[in-house]
């Protein structure tokens, strides 16, 4: 998962960071600019046709991001998180263990501090009502979502807002949480589908379903 410390970089140091995400030396891009070689060695103060330059010179680099360091590095890149300590007061989501089960779906439902790893901040899921964050693992949502995919979720407490043919987490007493698309499956079961054809849908048993939960993003990592 990014960790969005950006902000505490000079211009220059992004210029650097981007440089080395793009595998190009420094006397390269100096020289591609037409600036001098020290260019680099110190942070210092961009002209505005130099920051123009250097947009120009990477199109896909994010305006916002170079000036500021907000946001992602890249236009059009997945939502970044940023760690956050929860005491702040900020609103935060936790990102908890795959094998937390205990409540979901409960109407006390909470997440115990056992449970979680790190509270994140994601600007693009500020207005989603997320719950939790988990990481996904293995291959059998691919390729709706790769091993590694950050997913946010979304607790549902009444089980007619369930919508089926979606992604669900689902937590159950004997496996914790299973990552998959849902449907009904008669009165007593539900059906957990892989997006991956080479797992089969299997049956789960309502009462082993403590909870359910609807992913509603996803945070990509390359």
């Amino acid at each position: 998962m990014q960790i969005n410390c950006d902000k505490n970089l000079s211009i220059t140091e992004r210029i650097l960071k981007v440089i080395d995400n793009k595998d190009i030396t420094k006397y390269k891009f100096c020289k591609d600019l037409g600036v001098s070689k020290g260019f680099l060695d110190k942070p210092r103060e961009i002209s505005t046709d130099k920051y123009a330059n250097i947009l120009s010179y990477f199109p896909d680099i994010s305006p916002e991001w170079l000036l500021t360091g907000s946001g992602s590095m890249f236009k059009n890149e997945q939502p970044e998180a940023t760690k956050i300590d929860p005491t702040d007061g900020v609103n935060t989501i936790p990102f908890v263990s795959l094998s937390v089960a205990a409540g979901f779906g409960s109407a006390d439902f909470k997440i115990e501090a056992t449970d979680v790893k790190a509270y994140y901040v994601v600007p693009k899921f500020k207005d989603r009502k997320i719950d939790f964050m988990i990481e996904v693992a293995g291959s059998s949502m691919y390729p709706k979502y790769n091993s590694g995919d950050v997913i946010a979720c979304k607790i549902i407490k009444e089980s007619q807002f369930i919508q089926w043919n979606r992604v669900h987490v689902i937590a159950t007493r004997e496996q914790g949480l299973i990552v998959k698309r849902i449907k009904e499956n008669g009165g007593d079961s539900i059906l957990a589908i892989s997006d991956n054809k080479d797992y089969p849908p299997f049956s789960i048993p309502l009462e082993e379903i403590t909870g359910i939960a609807l992913v509603v993003g996803v945070i990509r990592l390359e």
